[in-house]
């Protein structure tokens, strides 16, 4: 069984979905990737395209709950909000974590064109969050 990375937000609607797309992609030989909300809502339209112009799919993906019981086995935990740092449900010693605080581009304003920018520079800011993860491991 390959050791199970989590990455958690609070609606599991885009960053953390997008972080399970690059992390598939990057790590997902080596590892399990599984992503999940405090508050589930829907996969961002707007996350799918970004992650599409990025030469990625993650159209089939879905907004899920955190599963606690493979939480507390993962081996390793990624927030990517406060409120998830805050809220996250209490993992093992064993189980490391990570927080990577980023904006939510689902709050972000204007027209769809400035809106799917604030979506770029998420995905951007995961990649690399990403690459250097999966330098370290």
């Amino acid at each position: 069984m390959k050791p199970l990375i989590y990455f958690i937000c609070t609606g599991n609607s885009a960053r953390s979905q997008m972080a399970e797309g690059f992390a598939r992609q990057m790590l997902g030989d080596r590892f399990e990737i599984l992503s999940g909300g405090l508050e589930p809502s829907q996969l961002h339209p707007l996350a799918v395209r970004a992650m599409a112009e990025a030469g990625l799919d993650i159209s089939q993906q879905h907004s899920k709950p955190i599963d606690v019981d493979r939480l507390r086995s993962a081996h390793l935990a990624v927030t990517l909000c406060g409120d998830a740092e805050e809220r996250c449900p209490m993992t093992p010693p064993e189980v490391r974590r990570l927080h990577w605080g980023l904006p939510d581009p689902a709050r972000a304003e204007g027209d769809e064109a400035a809106r799917l920018q604030i979506f770029r520079e998420v995905r951007d800011a995961l990649r690399t969050h990403l690459q250097n993860l999966a330098d370290s491991l």
